[in-house]
């Protein structure tokens, strides 16, 4: 299994985005994902590559570097388009009924991060300041989006995150990370019944005739 580096080959199309967003007046305004114009179907999925600001993108692509590259190496390149792109288009399909305007590659990345905690939930990393269980990690970054929802949702939001998109990006992520986490475990049974085999294989042959 190959490992192609799509998470940085994404990361690096999101900073060449960013850099037109800030030369190209009405750049953003053309592929942003925008509520009254959801017949204009590109806007889904452009808008993923789309960034606020400088600190916006920072966050999202180093996240995106850490988790995007963590999740291919285990599901490979294919598995982890998949999770990415599945993940932040439906999150958008979601959240633009509850956003006049949305963009970025939030959604995209919690469904990486929810396929990666049904895959590896034990995967340990460092968030809040603490190494933790992805599988916490996760609950807890959840938690603060409910939080940040429920804010947004009774007309007193806590900034400008699209809490909803990450929701959905992430419970997408964990539905798909179902039949990754499966897949993975037959290919590696498939594996040991494969090396079992060619040590049997080995032991007829030169076993016998010594």
């Amino acid at each position: 299994m190959k490992f192609k580096f799509y998470a940085l080959w994404l990361l690096l199309l999101c900073i060449i985005v960013f850099i037109l967003q800030s030369f190209f007046t009405g750049f953003t305004e053309f592929f942003i994902l925008d509520s009254s114009r959801v017949y204009e179907f590109w806007r889904f999925f452009t808008s993923m590559f789309l960034h606020a600001d400088i600190g916006h993108l920072a966050y999202n692509m180093f996240a995106l570097a850490l988790f995007g590259s963590i999740l291919e190496k285990l599901i490979g390149s294919r598995g982890f388009l998949v999770s990415f792109f599945v993940s932040g288009i439906l999150a958008n399909i979601i959240s633009v009924n509850f956003y006049s305007s949305s963009l970025g590659a939030s959604g995209a990345i919690f469904g990486v991060i929810g396929t990666l905690i049904l895959v590896r939930p034990m995967m340990t990393i460092w968030a809040f300041s603490m190494p933790m269980p992805i599988f916490l990690a996760g609950i807890l970054w959840a938690v603060g989006d409910l939080i940040g929802a429920y804010g947004f949702l009774v007309g007193n939001p806590l900034n400008n995150t699209g809490n909803i998109a990450h929701l959905s990006g992430m419970l997408i992520g964990l539905l798909l990370g179902v039949f990754y986490r499966d897949w993975k475990r037959k290919k590696e049974v498939k594996k040991e019944i494969i090396v079992e085999e060619d040590i049997r294989n080995w032991e007829d042959s030169y076993m016998s005739n010594s």
